[in-house]
């Protein structure tokens, strides 16, 4: 069954979410000291069907170990408060605070397709009851078949696309993806654009467990 909250929560989810990216760019680039991403025109209009642009990649910069960072952002927008290998965690304060663990993949073939930057969220909305929900935005509208899937270990997880953004279609298997998630080194992520040409994001897991264990703290 196809996940009800795609129509409603879709919206609230990734508004923030891609406003998140560009944070996510600068942010990696800043506490990894590397020269920040250029900025790019992703909006929430573009996650609910809008024409993908070229790529422009973002190179993230690798860090080692953990790092806690704080960011200087304006009232109520997101802010970097720590990074944990490829992983940054950021925090939206107000009414509906929300925290978010985001990378971007490490490696994306073909090489030669245009698409806009990938990225996975990882997010937890104590307001809306929601916790360590997966969802990842590809960078072009995703077919629905043949089915996007995100691989981890040797274990596959079917997904569901709404635009250019994937959920895990059986709400029963969030869980156990996250939990593999945590165990496993990598993950590969593979959906068709509309022109039917397959796309694959592979991203780098370390991490993650020490992520969420800060999403948790800020957002109990």
């Amino acid at each position: 069954m196809i996940r009800s909250f795609l129509a409603s929560r879709s919206a609230s989810s990734f508004a923030l979410a891609l406003g998140l990216s560009l944070l996510a760019s600068q942010g990696f680039a800043q506490s990894s000291g590397s020269k920040p991403a250029a900025k790019t025109s992703t909006t929430a209009g573009k996650a609910t069907g809008g024409k993908p642009a070229a790529e422009k990649t973002t190179a993230s910069g690798k860090t080692t170990g953990k790092k806690d960072t704080k960011t200087e952002a304006a009232p109520g927008k997101p802010a970097l408060v720590g990074t944990f290998g490829d992983w940054g965690v950021y925090v939206a304060p107000g009414k509906s605070k929300t925290c978010y663990a985001l990378a971007q993949p490490k490696e994306r073939t073909p090489k030669d397709l245009k698409r806009d930057p990938g990225y996975v969220f990882i997010s937890t909305r104590p307001a809306e009851n929601v916790r360590n929900e997966v969802s990842i935005a590809m960078g072009f509208d995703v077919k629905a078949a043949p089915e996007p899937k995100a691989e981890v270990g040797s274990a596959s997880f079917s997904m569901v696309a709404k635009g250019g953004n994937l959920w895990v279609k059986n709400a029963a298997e969030e869980g156990p993806l996250l939990e593999a998630m945590r165990k496993s080194g990598k993950m590969v992520v593979r959906g068709a654009s509309m022109k039917g040409n397959v796309s694959v994001d592979t991203y780098v897991l370390a991490g993650l467990s020490e992520a969420l264990g800060r999403i948790k703290k800020e957002c109990p």
